[in-house]
């Protein structure tokens, strides 16, 4: 009898240890377990996984693209989004040990998302990996231990194009319960049997078979929606990701860091063909868009997750050691931070440093960058931002001088509207000039890259 009472106030005490601790969590890169990244990862892909609808790959099979199909594109941009992370979080670090050390935590998040038999995460990781900005580095891959590299070339093979993803159509058909396709593999399949097989027979009788096989192709992707997810998700990690892998760059400027971490050798042999990348090609050029509003959302989120496990007094302040340190895990941390005098850093410097970094900002930032000038109001005036009022007898706010936009000091680096009064850039254009691309550089890296060209 006193035995099982000790039991329960043991399991007792777990429980409350475990829930203390998860109100504070780590959202430092380097105190992150591969199995914490890989569950929420994984959280993300599921989530986004299980919004595609049946007339989603209806559309699909119609139009065979992802066009104004915003569920679908918004997975492949979150694919695309890890496979580009993964890839700056190896390149935003100085040495090529610590380089290996990333491509070595990415390898174990890797393992656990092929035990999670999460397939489509994996194909982005694994896809990051073997890019070509990051195989060329062969400083890098000299620190990288034996037994590692031979699990990403299993990985490689596994989810390899090879015979028609013959290893991975094994692996899955293999798999129960919870699991995540390769969304691409699928779509493709589903493209080949709507153009395999005829609408019609003969005597204008209806193809029903086909009908049949389409529809079961597409049932069996959204019963897998309705698995239990076999984890539990932190939200503030699930916020530090999210805001993470919103980021956008272009392949030039991947590779322009890459050149500056590991400049090409001339006295090197020419490099071996190296196998193709694996990720697949139809998800190429879909990149996030999303809209001002839901990047100040995922940035606000993100900076209270910030403050509710740094900001110990609550004095609204945290130290900007420990800001430098998250600001890690976006490889954006090429920003520089305004220096505060005292090393502490608020909630609106971080939120302003967000949103400038954020190079998706950056880049939809074509509308936002006003011509903020200092103005004394001399009638009652309301922030275009915030909606607060602009208080003080003299220089009370800002003005946009050239769409007449008003707003508080504090809200000047926050503003996510329209300045109406400039030319349209297309924003949609995929080759971003140059003197964008450039004012997205990483800071250092253009003294460093020496105008070298990569040859196409």
């Amino acid at each position: 009898e006193n035995n099982s009472g000790d039991w329960s106030r043991k399991l007792t005490q777990r429980v409350k240890a475990n829930t203390s601790k998860k109100r504070k969590v780590s959202l430092l890169f380097d105190h992150l377990e591969p199995e914490e990244l890989s569950d929420h990862l994984t959280y993300l892909e599921f989530k986004s996984f299980r919004r595609i609808s049946f007339s989603d790959y209806q559309n699909y099979i119609v139009n065979s693209c992802v066009k104004e199909n915003p569920t679908m594109e918004r997975s492949i941009a979150l694919c695309n989004g890890i496979s580009q992370w993964v890839q700056l979080m190896v390149l935003s670090r100085p040495t090529p040990q610590l380089r290996a050390e990333v491509f070595i935590k990415f390898i174990h998040v890797a393992q656990k998302l092929h035990q999670l038999q999460n397939f489509n995460t994996l194909m982005a990781v694994i896809g990051g990996l073997c890019h070509s900005s990051i195989s060329r580095l062969k400083e890098t891959s000299s620190c990288v231990p034996h037994d590692v590299i031979k699990v990403f070339n299993e990985m490689t093979e596994l989810l390899s194009s090879y015979r028609n993803y013959d290893s991975y159509r094994r692996a899955y058909n293999e798999c129960s319960n919870f699991k995540i396709p390769i969304l691409g593999v699928h779509l493709k399949d589903l493209i080949s049997l709507y153009e395999g097989m005829p609408d019609y027979l003969e005597d204008k009788k209806i193809n029903i078979y086909k009908l049949y096989s389409l529809y079961n192709h597409i049932n069996e992707l959204i019963q897998l929606q309705e698995m239990p997810l076999p984890l539990e998700a932190n939200m503030d990690l699930v916020h530090l990701l999210t805001l993470s892998l919103d980021l956008y760059y272009t392949e030039d400027e991947i590779y322009e860091l890459s050149y500056a971490r590991e400049p090409r050798s001339h006295r090197a042999a020419p490099l071996t063909p190296s196998r193709p990348p694996v990720v697949a090609d139809w998800a190429s050029g879909v990149a996030p868009k999303p809209d001002p509003k839901t990047i100040s959302k995922h940035v606000q989120r993100m900076v209270d997750s910030v403050f509710k496990n740094y900001d110990h007094d609550q004095d609204g302040y945290i130290s900007q050691e420990e800001f430098e340190k998250i600001a890690a895990s976006f490889p954006f941390s090429f920003c520089v931070m305004a220096k505060d005098w005292e090393g502490l850093i608020s909630r609106d410097e971080i939120t302003a440093y967000f949103m400038r970094a954020s190079s998706i900002y950056s880049k939809l930032g074509l509308g936002f960058s006003h011509n903020f000038q200092e103005t004394t109001y001399l009638r009652p005036t309301f922030c275009d931002n915030c909606a607060g009022f602009l208080w003080g007898v003299i220089k009370q706010g800002y003005r946009c001088k050239d769409c007449g936009m008003n707003c508080h000091k504090q809200c000047k680096d926050l503003v996510v509207i329209e300045c109406k009064r400039r030319p349209k850039t297309s924003v949609a254009d995929n080759s971003p000039t140059s003197a964008l691309a450039s004012s997205l550089c990483p800071v250092g890296v253009k003294e460093q890259f020496h105008g070298e060209k990569r040859s196409h």
